[in-house]
């Protein structure tokens, strides 16, 4: 199969981004090791309090053994990181041409720049490289910003040597080949527009991240992490290998090589461990504790992609099966290939769906489930309110109206084993769940929450709740999630969506935008030429040069669910929990 590399993908990990939420409420907090808590676990901290030993998934008593200092805030309501996600992410979404800005979980943002490269290196005077112009806008020629392109803004990978720290460029090799001076050329372009990206959160919003760019999300989001925090690397061609020119070797093959088996998105813990088995010819040696999926047996994908035998077929039968996608091996062979042809989602303004879970030690009573209940389905409708809802514009006082009315309503309960013989208990991920229609009262604004949620309780979650677990049986759980999906968009401020439109407001909108092009009556000079539109002359159309020139963190989510549908990318997602946290993508 052959590597479709005609596209540039932006990848964006803010760096310590809860714990930068923390900071950025307190800038006093930034000089400080500060630690963000859920349950009596660390889940994430700054570099400070990493640089004085402390580490994600530690247990707060060791955090405060390590560090006696340090600063710890509770980090269980995500309210605060969700109004930041969402924040970050319209600033850049603001940046785009296209519109594919997608988010992935909180603190991860994939660009697909595409347009913006091709437009801006066809702009590019050949002859005077090093005082080229980047475009931002395409309607206005002077929104943008000088740049040097005949080098990339931050680091390169394989390592080019940085002419300065404070703001690094990398010198290109000469011995680049020629036929790939064209992608080499765009990845420079858009290492420059990245930067800029970058530069923008930190001074405009006050956060920092670390950027990839490359030519899939696969590549982009794995460069990424090399020069964390407050870096930014460009996977540099050749990304085919050449054994007929002087040998050299793709520099995505040597870069995906070194990665562990388990750490390659799209490639889950489930999948990791029955590769990781295949090659060992024996299970792995797992870690115990906090971690699930963790082991001590690093199998690598050089491994896997030279271990005789191996193949799309090979692992279709390793991975493939009753529930399995279709065509998993020859996606996974793709994968550890580094070719990754998913696309980068649309920016959406209504999320796929909406969830809430927590976790629970014990919660085997009726009393404690309606408990548990109330709260989840509160912080529910408050998500709703907070995401499905926007301002009515043809309402004459304050007033708010649903821009998309979910129709599903699901129960997920994660039932704990029962004790063996033994005393101990046999670990579990699974789910059982129950969904049916949303009634139509959740929608009442009128109502206040508290006596919408006892409804939602009596009348449709403990009906759920009773086909899952009929009355007479016994039942512990250690989870339990709520959430509602099937979105139906209403008619939208642009007029997309369905669900019936407003042609009032449609018409008054109309109206007031189409103002500025009436056309009045008025003489014309006869030599006037109207919206004469000029062409950038021949010459100064760059071709490429001649001689080419050289997750953060994932804080659990105990009150919280996936916002976005499951794809190739976060294929574990609704496992949320500690237990499973390296089914997401590793950083």
């Amino acid at each position: 199969m052959s590597r479709k590399d005609h596209r540039i993908i932006i990848h964006l990990d803010y760096d310590c981004f809860y714990a930068s939420v923390f900071e950025n409420g307190n800038p006093a907090l930034k000089s400080l090791p500060l630690a963000v808590q859920q349950k009596q676990i660390i889940v994430t901290c700054n570099y400070e309090a990493r640089r004085r030993g402390l580490a994600k998934l530690q247990l707060v008593g060791d955090a405060k053994r390590i560090c006696p200092d340090v600063v710890i805030v509770l980090g269980e309501e995500l309210g605060r990181f969700r109004d930041a996600s969402r924040m970050l992410y319209q600033h850049l979404e603001k940046f785009s041409w296209s519109g594919k800005v997608e988010r992935l979980g909180f603190d991860e943002v994939f660009m697909d720049v595409t347009d913006m490269v091709d437009y801006n290196q066809k702009l590019l005077n050949r002859n005077d490289l090093t005082h080229s112009f980047l475009q931002l806008d395409p309607n206005d020629p002077t929104a943008g910003f000088t740049f040097d392109a005949t080098t990339i803004a931050g680091h390169g990978y394989p390592d080019v040597q940085p002419c300065g720290e404070a703001s690094p460029r990398s010198t290109l090799n000469p011995v680049t080949p020629n036929h790939d001076g064209e992608l080499l050329t765009r990845l420079i372009v858009a290492s420059h527009l990245a930067q800029h990206l970058r530069l923008s959160l930190e001074e405009d919003r006050g956060y920092t991240s670390a950027v990839g760019i490359s030519t899939n999300k696969l590549l982009s989001k794995l460069v990424g992490n090399l020069h964390k925090p407050k870096g930014q690397t460009t996977l540099l061609p050749p990304y085919e290998g050449l054994p007929h020119d002087g040998g050299l070797q793709s520099n995505v093959t040597t870069f995906i090589d070194g990665h562990d088996i388990g750490k390659i998105p799209g490639i889950g813990v489930k999948m990791s461990e029955r590769i990781r088995n295949h090659v060992l010819s024996r299970p792995a040696n797992l870690e115990s504790g906090l971690i699930y999926g963790g082991t001590k047996e690093s199998v690598t994908v050089r491994d896997v992609r030279l271990f005789p035998g191996i193949g799309p077929d090979t692992l279709e039968r390793l991975l493939g099966g009753p529930g399995a996608e279709r065509g998993i091996g020859g996606k996974a062979w793709a994968l550890i290939h580094g070719r990754d042809d998913t696309d980068v989602k649309d920016a959406r303004k209504v999320p796929f769906q909406i969830s809430i879970e927590d976790s629970y030690h014990k919660l085997d009573t009726m009393a404690q489930l309606i408990k548990e209940l109330r709260m989840l389905a509160t912080s529910l409708l408050n998500r709703m309110y907070r995401d499905l809802l926007d301002v009515d514009e043809e309402s004459k006082g304050p007033s708010k109206r649903w821009i998309a009315h979910p129709k599903t309503i699901r129960l997920s309960t994660r039932p704990r084993p029962p004790l063996t013989a033994d005393g101990t208990r046999t670990r579990s991920f699974n789910r059982i769940s129950r969904s049916g229609p949303l009634p139509n009262f959740v929608f009442n604004l009128t109502d206040g929450i508290d006596a919408i949620v006892e409804r939602l309780i009596h009348e449709t979650l403990l009906p759920l709740f009773r086909k899952l677990h009929p009355p007479r049986s016994d039942w512990n759980l250690s989870l339990v999630n709520i959430g509602v999906s099937n979105m139906i968009e209403a008619a939208s401020e642009d007029g997309s969506g369905g669900g019936g439109r407003n042609i009032r407001l449609m018409f008054k909108r109309q109206e007031a935008s189409l103002k500025e092009w009436k056309v009045e009556d008025r003489d014309v000079p006869p030599d006037l030429v109207i919206n004469r539109k000029s062409k950038i002359p021949a010459e100064h159309v760059s071709t490429p040069p001649t001689t080419t020139m050289g997750s953060e963190d994932v804080v659990h989510h105990s009150q919280d669910g996936a916002d976005d549908e499951p794809d190739l990318w976060d294929e574990d997602e609704d496992e949320s929990g500690l237990e499973n946290r390296e089914a997401r993508m590793n950083e």
